[in-house]
């Protein structure tokens, strides 16, 4: 299974629930394991695991699967509207793996803009899923990250927001975390769970794919939200 696999199956999604397929993306990834774990008992990994008498392994190989692609497919939902407000988006990892050398000017200055100044241990960029910035400045307006749960990084996205906010020159990059909240953390606002704790006082805010009510905030809400949030951002610029 590949990542356009995904992306074709929430394509077809969207011919029955339109504007709220995004609501639907923990019923997708359901499907798409089924699909993955087909594949995978086919595989050199998982034939050579029973031929040494083991149990193939195949959580471990969905979990990889679902991480690298959750981006791509959370990047496909907003991408077009995105580039309608003038901005562009692209995954973190084009500018974290990409030689300096092999970067066209204008993503060069992105990941310039990006950089975290860790005085004589160098600049580093931060570990981000998806990168939005105006093509006409080069200017980075927001990061992503994006996991199934809280649990997995939400503490990491608090810690790359005090670092971009610590730097005048990354102040303004406003520092998102986009999830389906599998495990319920974010629905409810008081008593907060540790992860809405974090997301709302070291975050600029989680938007979240689901069809679970949410109790709704400025920093919490459901993933209709975002394009409206970033369109303001652009407009601030």
């Amino acid at each position: 299974m590949e990542s356009q696999d995904l992306i074709k199956l929430y394509d077809e999604m969207k011919v029955k629930y339109r504007k709220n397929t995004y609501k639907y993306v923990s019923e997708l990834l359901d499907k798409a394991k089924e699909m993955h774990k087909r594949d995978f008992e086919k595989s050199v990994t998982a034939k050579r695991a029973k031929e040494a008498g083991r149990t193939p392994d195949h959580e471990q190989s969905w979990r990889a699967f679902k991480g690298k692609n959750l981006e791509k497919l959370i990047m496909h939902i907003i991408e077009d509207e995105v580039n309608s407000l003038g901005l562009k988006i692209i995954n973190g990892n084009a500018l974290e793996r990409t030689n300096n050398n092999n970067l066209s000017k204008e993503l060069s200055m992105v990941k310039r803009h990006l950089l975290v100044d860790y005085g004589e241990f160098g600049s580093h960029l931060p570990d981000v899923d998806i990168v939005i910035y105006n093509p006409g400045t080069q200017k980075v307006i927001a990061v992503l990250s994006s996991k199934v749960t809280l649990r997995e990084r939400i503490a990491q996205t608090g810690y790359w927001k005090i670092k971009l906010a610590s730097d005048s020159a990354t102040k303004h990059i406003k520092v998102f975390f986009v999830t389906t909240d599998e495990d319920g953390t974010l629905t409810q606002k008081k008593p907060a769970k540790k992860g809405r704790a974090i997301v709302e006082t070291d975050t600029d805010g989680s938007y979240i794919l689901t069809k679970t009510k949410v109790e709704e905030s400025e920093k919490v809400k459901l993933l209709d939200r975002f394009i409206d949030d970033l369109a303001k951002l652009a407009g601030k610029e």
